[in-house]
């Protein structure tokens, strides 16, 4: 497959330097919800669905928009560089006391690169951690 090799996909963002390198964001029809023990997480009837490729076909991703956002979430001190999507952030789940739960279940690109502004103000969880819950969709 030569270099120049894209997908034929409408509506996906491309990594400028890396054109195989993608994700497509959908919004979601119906309603999203985040678990943890049965405790709601995040709760959103306007979720956006990711679907990413690189050097994979990653796992499919729920985005959650940060109003939908119903846990005690506190952003750490991670951080990590995606080419395609930039800088993210960390949070860690806290109890009910303020101390940690959960260390690194949910990440945000609080700016992202130009080309992936829709993902601004969205928040997603590590699936190890949660339970992704959707009707409608």
């Amino acid at each position: 497959m030569p270099d120049s090799a894209i997908t034929m996909s409408e509506h996906t963002i491309h990594n400028p330097a890396e054109p195989r390198h993608f994700m497509r964001l959908r919004p979601m029809t119906g309603r999203a919800r985040a678990l943890r023990d049965d405790t709601v997480l995040a709760d959103a009837s306007n979720a956006v669905h990711m679907i990413e490729v690189g050097k994979d076909v990653y796992a499919p991703l729920v985005y959650f928009p940060e109003v939908a956002i119903r846990a005690r979430l506190r952003r750490n001190t991670k951080s990590t560089h995606c080419p395609l999507k930039g800088d993210a952030a960390y949070f860690d789940l806290l109890d009910e006391t303020g101390a940690v739960a959960v260390e690194n279940i949910a990440w945000t690109y609080p700016e992202p690169f130009d080309f992936a502004t829709d993902l601004k103000g969205l928040i997603a969880f590590y699936p190890e951690h949660v339970i992704i819950e959707t009707r409608g969709v």
